[in-house]
């Protein structure tokens, strides 16, 4: 059994270089769909690329259990962190939109990877006791972080190559932080697989509202910059618009969860969904009614 300390520096080097990876992961994720748009990718392409790294990542999440348990977690990470700077670092060498949809799933896979290794370490560090602890200072971290990605954009130079470096500096990082701890990685154990057609069947509402709120989630963090930007709006407040974006889903965090234990969690998703629903006509309305009032009259 590793001392006390020893498995707190551990934990710690973990949130620390996974938030280093989401810092990174934010930055690129606004930043590369304002490049689209500069770029001048038609639209289908530009979707498409914007939409491959969550593909990628859908993928990485489904296979990389499998590397992990093969070549351990410390390896695994390495080769998940130097897959994900690679593919950002060709990225500026080959522009187009096919080389960019195929380097950004990539992308996605290789942190993917990097989460369901730092996670299941964790998970295997970590006494039962702390679990619940652990993980909220995790989540905390990677909101954060998140968040800090979305400031880095109002000083970006988006047209140049820099922030492609900017974004590999941060992931390699985080490769050399936990590829120089001295904590042993945990031992890795065959898992059951939980077939999805019965986890469809066991909770099928909660199936819809993961896959529901994926696609939303995907749609507004890679469409929003580029349509942002399309609508002439600052460099820097399209910053300000997506670290509030993320500070809002930190914000909630801790009361919904709280809502889902006292409440029917079925009525806490329908009240949410209400909500979300009507705040997006909401933040719609001014514009419509803004394209009415300046539409000209009729001859």
């Amino acid at each position: 059994m590793l001392p006390t300390k020893s498995i707190h520096a551990q934990i710690g080097t973990l949130i620390i270089a996974t938030s280093c990876i989401q810092i990174g992961n934010g930055f690129f994720n606004t930043f590369i769909s304002l490049r689209v748009v500069l770029e001048n990718f038609e639209a289908t392409a530009a979707g498409l690329v914007l939409s491959s790294f969550f593909v990628g990542f859908t993928i990485g999440a489904l296979r990389c259990g499998n590397i992990i348990a093969r070549v351990g977690h410390i390896r695994a990470y390495a080769a998940f962190a130097g897959m994900v700077v690679a593919a950002t670092e060709i990225m500026p060498l080959l522009i187009g939109p096919l080389p960019w949809l195929v380097l950004r799933a990539v992308v996605g896979f290789g942190c993917a990877g990097l989460f369901v290794t730092a996670e299941s370490w964790l998970n295997a560090t970590v006494l039962p006791s702390e679990r619940g602890r652990v993980f909220s200072i995790y989540m905390v971290g990677i909101f954060t972080a998140l968040a800090l990605g979305q400031l880095l954009i109002g000083q970006a130079e988006v047209a140049t190559a820099a922030p492609f470096s900017k974004i590999a500096v941060l992931f390699a990082v985080a490769l050399v932080m936990v590829s120089t701890t001295r904590a042993e990685a945990p031992r890795t154990a065959a898992a059951p697989i939980l077939p999805y057609r019965q986890l469809l069947r066991a909770a099928p509402i909660a199936v819809a509202g993961c896959v529901l709120s994926g696609v939303i989630t995907g749609a507004f963090y890679a469409l929003i910059p580029a349509w942002m930007q399309g609508e002439g709006i600052a460099q820097t407040m399209i910053g300000v618009y997506m670290l509030v974006a993320v500070l809002g889903g930190l914000a909630f965090q801790v009361p919904v969860g709280r809502f889902s234990d006292r409440f029917d969690r079925l009525i806490v998703l329908a009240v949410l969904g209400i909500g979300f629903a009507g705040t997006a006509v909401a933040l719609l309305h001014p514009r419509i009614t803004r394209r009415k009032c300046c539409r000209p009259p009729p001859c």
